[in-house]
């Protein structure tokens, strides 16, 4: 064969062959065979038809297109190895370019390449914010608040008070195209905050302001010494730095009518507090958990900021390629995962779809740069771990793997569990496993690598037959964003949810067989988990 390569700019191959007219001739005469054993000539048994009669008999289009298939499948391993490349997935046939002598043309898309750059020089301050005793105390008022004791009264409001108002608000100022409508009417319960708790000083941030004080800062103060069946006009323009940055500078007015006053009485501060809360002996105790619980909530917080932007710059410097059925597998991942949230909440695709007016390849187009980021991110964290020599140790990987059988065993159907014990399935959990512990122990390396503190640790020496070193890494992140409107909502607490990890194909066994899978179930034979069929 003579095989003519020539690189294509989306990261693929165009390969250009010539056949020899030999092994096309023997490709149709094998395709006749086929053909008469499969189709009734009469005369004939079937496949004991000769090649001119079945030619007459059906055509010779069809007996070459049938040859081009058995040759295509005979040659192409053939192709690949005498052309030299690393392909990604199987190539496609795209031109027949003649017949005499054979010239075809494929496409084939070439495995992923990553150029790291000078990650090394990356430099950024690593300061994570130290919790303080106001914190401590801020997550105990918070407590508190939650275990007051309300009482209605008749008398006008004060502070520490709670007001049920009913509220609505517009816009004084309305420009052509804007809602004048700012707040629908609805109803709410305000907490009276004490003077001086909105800033602790002249130099507090007022955005802390807004995410307490809805709809606007101030606004419960504006309650006192006002009662039920009152009804409130209160004009507002909201400042240049307002958080609400879709509302700086708006001239409002909210119409408040209060419904009913009701006390607080918060509980004391004492170890009979802190037990109800849990096994604590006494409010120290309790002090002391609600620090490490915001030490540890703190630190997690700013890694993931802090690993974002320096990953992101490694990113930046290094030169990643591949071909595009790899960025529309991520794809399909992306939405796979959408699918998955949306069973969760009893919903299809098809209803949110219809929602959001869109068809499914409008929504694989938004999903684009969400799947391009994470398919960046998994290649470069891959080649990371190749270049720092980052491995999993064997007896983490067994413990962690242990432990995600457990969980399983909990939270899946009987029959889902059943497929756990199958050996193809378990490895597959194992190569899934080892890729988030080498995902995560990178972004560790390239943050110590960024903030100083690698060359502060003696190194270890890793034994690199304990452990598989071709495990691709994956890294999911939902990254999802609400469009911005001008209508005024309610602050809500955020939620991030994980991706589920996206699994590799190129995932070893190599460690996975070196664990033994746990039996989910006693009562499931080996033969039976044998005959399970693989689940994702």
């Amino acid at each position: 064969m003579k095989i003519e390569t020539q690189p294509l700019e989306d990261h693929q191959v165009k390969l250009t062959v010539e056949v020899e007219p030999d092994s096309f001739e023997s490709a149709k005469r094998r395709a006749a065979r086929y053909i008469s054993r499969k189709t009734k000539i009469p005369g004939f048994r079937p496949g004991k038809a000769p090649y001119q009669v079945v030619v007459r008999q059906i055509g010779e289009a069809t007996i070459i297109e049938e040859a081009l298939e058995l040759l295509v499948k005979d040659i192409y391993p053939e192709i690949i190895d005498e052309a030299e490349i690393q392909p990604y997935g199987p190539g496609q046939l795209e031109n027949v370019v003649s017949m005499d002598p054979p010239v075809l043309e494929f496409v084939v898309p070439l495995e992923a390449e990553v150029e790291l750059g000078d990650y090394h020089s990356i430099s950024r301050p690593y300061e994570p914010k130290q919790i303080t005793e106001k914190d401590v105390n801020d997550v105990l008022d918070d407590l508190r608040d939650r275990q007051a004791i309300l009482e209605p009264v008749e008398r006008p409001a004060q502070e520490n008070d709670v007001v049920f108002v009913h509220l609505s608000g517009i816009r004084k100022d309305v420009k052509e195209g804007e809602d004048p409508n700012l707040v629908s009417e609805r109803s709410l319960n305000v907490t009276i905050k004490p003077q001086g708790m909105e800033t602790e000083s002249e130099e507090a941030d007022s955005k802390e302001n807004t995410s307490t004080e809805w709809p606007f800062p101030g606004f419960s103060r504006h309650l006192i010494d006002h009662s039920a069946g009152d009804e409130l006009t209160l004009p507002h323009t909201f400042s240049q730095d307002s958080d609400f940055e879709s509302l700086r500078g708006t001239e409002a007015e909210y119409h408040v009518t209060l419904e009913e006053v009701k006390s607080r009485t918060l509980p004391e501060l004492n170890d009979e507090f802190a037990a109800t809360l849990g096994e604590y002996e006494t409010i120290e105790d309790l002090r002391k958990d609600i620090r490490s619980g915001l030490e540890q909530q703190t630190l997690q917080t700013y890694n993931e900021e802090y690993d974002t932007q320096v990953l992101d710059e490694a990113i930046n410097q290094s030169t990643i390629k591949y071909p595009p059925q790899m960025l529309e597998r991520e794809i399909d991942s992306v939405i796979h995962s959408l699918e998955h949230r949306l069973e969760e909440q009893n919903l299809d695709m098809d209803l949110y779809l219809k929602t959001r007016a869109m068809d499914m390849d409008a929504l694989k187009e938004e999903a684009r740069p969400v799947a391009e980021s994470r398919l960046k991110r998994s290649l470069f964290l891959f080649e990371l771990a190749k270049a720092e020599n980052i491995e999993v140790e064997q007896e983490e990987l067994q413990t962690e793997t242990l432990r995600t059988m457990d969980s399983l065993a909990h939270t899946l159907s009987e029959k889902e569990a059943r497929q756990l014990n199958n050996r193809e399935v378990f490895s597959n959990l194992v190569g899934s496993i080892m890729a988030d512990m080498l995902t995560q122990q990178s972004i560790e390396r390239l943050r110590k690598i960024a903030s100083g503190q690698l060359e502060e640790e003696p190194e270890v020496e890793e034994t690199a037959d304990e452990v598989g070193s071709s495990i691709s890494v994956e890294q999911t992140e939902d990254e999802e964003s609400s469009p911005t409107s001008d209508v005024q909502t309610e602050p809500e607490e955020s939620q991030v949810s994980p991706a589920p990890a996206q699994e590799d194909e190129t995932q070893t066994v190599e460690q996975a067989e070196n664990i033994e899978s746990p039996q989910v179930n006693d009562e499931v034979s080996s033969q039976d988990s044998q005959a399970t069929n693989e689940t994702e």
